[in-house]
């Protein structure tokens, strides 16, 4: 049983979920029943067998069959960039544009190009990372006896 600090925290959480349904919901909740319903059905039988497909092609062309563990450096900035994508889609595509401006008055230009430097930073901090852990498990080896 968790603390009574846990708790409160949540219940306050429930609490804050349980109304952001409620204002979900009041508008259009046909529409948003629809929505999630979709999103589960298209992620079960559509994207989750394009991630593994996608991930077990990059473990071969990799070589990392053997190595596994190599595959993560790859799999996490993968991951986290197209979680980006996936929220912020309609700005990065333009298609929100309209809208996102007429909603904050803040011009939607650069959500794109931000995205690219992300996933490219993303990417490079990965590969600096396997580098350095490539190399300190060289430094770790014991050399070879002939």
């Amino acid at each position: 049983m968790g603390s009574p600090l846990q708790l409160l925290l949540l219940a306050c959480s429930f609490a804050l979920a349980g109304y952001a349904g409620v204002r979900l919901l009041a508008d259009d909740w046909f529409q948003v029943a629809l929505w999630f319903v979709g999103t589960a059905v298209v992620h079960d039988l559509v994207l989750l067998p394009l991630y593994v497909m996608l991930d077990r092609a990059a473990v071969r062309a990799s070589g990392a069959v053997g190595h596994r563990e190599r595959a993560v450096y790859v799999r996490v900035p993968a991951a986290l960039s197209g979680l980006l994508l996936l929220v912020w889609f309609p700005l990065i595509s333009g298609r929100g544009a309209d809208h996102y401006e007429s909603a904050t008055g803040l011009s939607a230009d650069g959500f794109l190009t931000r995205w690219l430097l992300i996933t490219a930073l993303l990417f490079g901090v990965s590969a600096l990372l396997l580098v350095l852990r490539q190399r300190r498990a060289a430094k770790d080896r014991p050399p070879a006896v002939h």
